[in-house]
């Protein structure tokens, strides 16, 4: 039975043996581990279920654990999507999910926290400051209108040089939820971990290079009872998508976090204390 999982870290570990075209390396930073997954072509990438590119993947502490402080690790995240962006003037972001239902509100939370210059003068007083537009779409059941289409119509006016998706994740390990963040260059397909998947948000589809960042906040059922007993549970058994009862703890810390390292990877001029000040 295919495990239902965001992570190309947990995709990877089910392969017995080194596949070619796969390349993975750790590294601890702080408090933190990093795990950076390169797929060399679609091709190798099959042997995973993901495309090409680079997929990193940073375990923070639980956050039950983690001081009320998450400058150490924002700093940390933002380096890594800088890597992910590249050289840059302007950026879109947009925070995917649906704000009504907690395990799903991620990036719109996120995105509420981030600061907008698009519409800033250009004689403002902070010339340092990089163009960046937000936008929490919403999701097709409530707008009747793809994620995907609204980026890409976006895309094509504000013609920005990288698009950042911000979004809640499915995994498969139940100590994840909440403590790993995924980033990637290849884009994301939202819902895909919840074999809900949408349009895809990618390069291909917006013309503009394209980050997703996520965090896990839901399991299915049937991979808990597989962990638990190690035995595959009989397909006739019902399933369904779970989640922590302390969920909107997590949601929400987890939120700050992803808001605190992009708004620090797209404003490199402004420090973690000055973006706090600013928007949180």
């Amino acid at each position: 039975m295919p495990i239902r999982t965001d992570l190309a870290l947990e995709a990877a570990a089910r392969i017995s043996s080194p596949h070619k075209g796969i390349s993975q390396k750790e590294s601890k930073r702080g408090r933190c581990r990093i795990t950076e997954i390169t797929v060399s072509d679609d091709e190798a990438g099959r042997a995973i279920g993901r495309g090409a590119g680079r997929y990193i993947t940073v375990e923070i502490p639980s956050p039950q654990t983690l001081p009320f402080s998450l400058n150490e690790e924002a700093e940390l995240l933002a380096e890594e999507i800088a890597s992910l962006c590249g050289e840059i003037s302007s950026a879109l972001v947009i925070g995917l999910g649906n704000p009504d239902i907690t395990p799903d509100a991620l990036g719109p939370m996120a995105a509420e926290k981030l600061l907008a210059t698009r519409h800033l003068p250009q004689e403002t007083a902070l010339p340092a400051l990089r163009e960046v537009s937000v936008l929490s779409p919403g999701v097709l059941g409530q707008t009747g209108i793809e994620a995907a289409e609204i980026a890409a119509l976006l895309c094509r006016k504000l013609r920005p040089d990288v698009v950042i998706a911000l979004d809640a994740l499915a995994c498969s390990d139940i100590e994840r939820l909440g403590r790993t963040i995924q980033l990637t260059d290849t884009g994301i397909s939202p819902g895909s971990g919840v074999q809900n998947s949408r349009k895809e948000l990618s390069a291909a589809t917006l013309g503009a290079k394209t980050v997703a960042i996520g965090v896990p906040t839901v399991v299915d059922m049937h991979t808990i009872a597989e962990n638990l007993t190690g035995k595959e549970p009989p397909r006739e058994m019902p399933n369904m998508m779970v989640t922590p009862r302390g969920i909107d703890r997590i949601v929400e810390k987890a939120s700050v976090l992803l808001a605190l390292a992009v708004n620090k990877a797209l404003q490199p001029a402004l420090s973690v204390h000055d973006i706090t000040e600013l928007c949180m």
